[in-house]
């Protein structure tokens, strides 16, 4: 009988990601928590490519039936100390996937996150921002959460500065609106491509 390992696309030589799509959507159709727990566990496979297949089928899974995955949050996080880049940013995927289920885990790792996010890809950091995005949104964490975010889009590339501004939009709060104004002013003044800074400056209106 195959398992779920063997459903993946490299067990087959497979390099597109249909498969493992696919996987990820009967998975989550049948709420197979054994399948989910045999792909946490491939996550530590001698094979790199089957590697990255789990973890590119959990947070596809996890966008899909995100209570299959969300009890292995601990995991993930761990995960994010991995020195293979698909590894980090396919875990803080999964984790910025399931960030309205585990809040609490989440701000208790914030630290970390954050660590990992200066120092890792932009896909790292695109979803590091998606994760404060959340928390910003819950009053619990909003304090400590919101000038994280606002942090970020002041220090954000040019690319990602319209994206990350456009997050912030909905979870800043009147206490951090006028440091929103001020940080969005500085980014406009610096985007000379004029898509990116319209972004901003619609961002800009929709605050007055």
């Amino acid at each position: 009988m195959a398992t779920v390992l063997d459903q993946l696309a490299s067990a087959s030589g497979q390099a597109k990601q249909d498969k493992n799509i696919a996987l990820a959507h009967t998975i989550a159709s049948a709420g197979d928590g054994t399948a989910v727990a045999e792909l946490l566990a491939g996550l530590q496979h001698k094979t790199k490519a089957l590697r990255h297949d789990c973890i590119k089928t959990l947070y596809e899974i996890a966008a899909l039936a995100p209570q299959l995955v969300s009890p292995h949050a601990a995991g993930l996080i761990h995960l994010l100390d991995s020195s293979d880049n698909r590894m980090q940013w396919g875990a803080m995927t999964a984790l910025a996937t399931l960030a309205e289920d585990i809040p609490a885990a989440l701000f208790a790792s914030l630290d970390k996150i954050m660590a990992v996010a200066d120092n890792g890809s932009v896909i790292t950091k695109d979803q590091a921002v998606r994760i404060l995005a959340v928390l910003s949104g819950k009053p619990e964490y909003a304090p400590t959460a919101i000038p994280l975010l606002l942090a970020q889009v002041l220090q954000a590339p040019l690319n990602q500065a319209p994206s990350y501004a456009e997050q912030a939009l909905p979870v800043v709060d009147a206490a951090h609106r006028d440091q929103f104004k001020k940080i969005l002013l500085t980014r406009i003044e610096d985007t000379e491509q004029e898509s990116k800074r319209k972004r901003l400056e619609k961002v800009l209106k929709k605050l007055k």
